[in-house]
């Protein structure tokens, strides 16, 4: 039902769909009311959750839209199930989500094509436990030592993701990280610096980068670039827009910054020069690099990249983080912001989701 997922919170949506129930006023007023809701409401209208399966769903709907950022709907496995029911989606097609997904494969692509990335080391559970300090001086040695950014391989939304300064903070790192059960105690949630009801995932691997810099450039600033792709014709044409530039108040910027109203601080368009030639010369090659990162990776529909920006006199550096196949959209998220200068109203904008969705099903064109 739409009521249960008018929220910003997926764990509120789920626990209200596994703990649902009818409150026994709520249900007297819909009994009182039946005969008008049976007179006005489409026979469609789901009033109560139930399961319903990818074959009975390819009967009821002509296309599905994935609301779902992370796991499993960023990476490919509810797209995999709705290509093999017919269902036309929105965004990337399931082999590009399932590579964007992993943030390791992702930049490994990208340096292999000419983009500058960050160093990138996997630390494995079973490589740890084995020879912990022998796999963080593998690590040291491979991306050049503290600082350095540890996050999990395969999530969004900037879950785990933390700048280290040294090998006992890492450690706690990967305590957390690599534990054997879900519940975590209160001296080892202490260590780890997590919030009341802050989660912490369960991984059996992470991702350790070289902490990212302005180096020696002129200008340096981290930037969330997100696009929109066209059928003309035959051929798929991209729309980027203009890239927000993202302030975190801390060392990385967290979920709430990204994602709820009035946490984050998002300056759209990004603040790349004031003089007006100068900007247009560095968005242009901004998201033309932005762009040539979602074709090497097969993404399609719409998605934002998140990146750092170094400028230094006339040379423009775009080094990708990672690549959101299904970005968030919240009220706040800042994709609404960028859409808006291209003359999109929020509908508008999902609107042309759709439609790429049912466009480029019907013409055949391969996702």
């Amino acid at each position: 039902p739409v009521k249960m997922l008018l929220k910003d919170n997926a764990d509120d949506v789920r626990d209200k769909i596994l703990g649902y129930s009818v409150h026994p006023v709520i249900q007297q007023i819909q009994d009182e009311s039946k005969a008008i809701m049976d007179r006005y409401l489409d026979s469609s209208y789901i009033s109560e959750p139930s399961e319903i399966s990818y074959m009975d769903l390819a009967e009821e709907v002509s296309l599905a839209f994935i609301a779902l950022h992370g796991r499993p709907g960023e990476d490919g496995t509810v797209q995999a199930k709705l290509k093999a029911h017919g269902i036309p989606h929105n965004g990337s097609p399931a082999e590009s989500a399932a590579k964007t997904i992993d943030k390791y494969e992702t930049l490994q692509i990208l340096k292999s094509n000419g983009f500058t990335v960050a160093d990138q080391f996997v630390i494995s559970k079973e490589n740890y436990e084995r020879d912990a300090d022998q796999a963080i001086t593998n690590m040291n040695e491979l991306i050049g030592g503290f600082p350095i950014i540890a996050k999990p391989m395969d999530d969004g939304c900037s879950s785990a993701v933390r700048k280290i300064k040294s090998s006992d903070e890492l450690k706690v790192y990967l305590k957390g990280l690599f534990r054997a059960e879900w519940d975590m105690s209160t001296e080892l949630r202490s260590e780890l610096g997590l919030n009341y009801n802050e989660e912490f995932p369960m991984k059996p691997e992470v991702l350790c980068e070289q902490l990212i810099d302005s180096s020696d450039a002129d200008h340096f600033l981290e930037i969330t670039g997100g696009m929109l792709t066209h059928m003309d014709g035959e051929q798929v044409r991209f729309e980027i827009f203009e890239p927000s530039e993202a302030l975190a108040t801390g060392e990385v910027l967290s979920l709430e910054e990204k994602f709820l109203a009035g946490e984050g601080q998002n300056i759209t368009p990004a603040r790349f020069s004031e003089d007006p030639e100068r900007f247009r010369a560095i968005s242009d090659q901004v998201r033309a690099d932005l762009q040539k990162a979602a074709e090497l990776l097969g993404v399609s529909g719409y998605s934002r990249i998140d990146a750092f920006v170094r400028v230094k006199g006339n040379e423009v550096d775009t080094i990708v983080i990672e690549i959101n196949s299904l970005p968030g959209m919240t009220p706040a998220t800042c994709i609404f912001h960028q859409c808006a200068i291209n003359g999109y109203k929020p509908y508008e904008f999902i609107d042309k989701i759709l439609q790429f969705a049912a466009e480029s099903q019907s013409s055949g064109w391969s996702r």
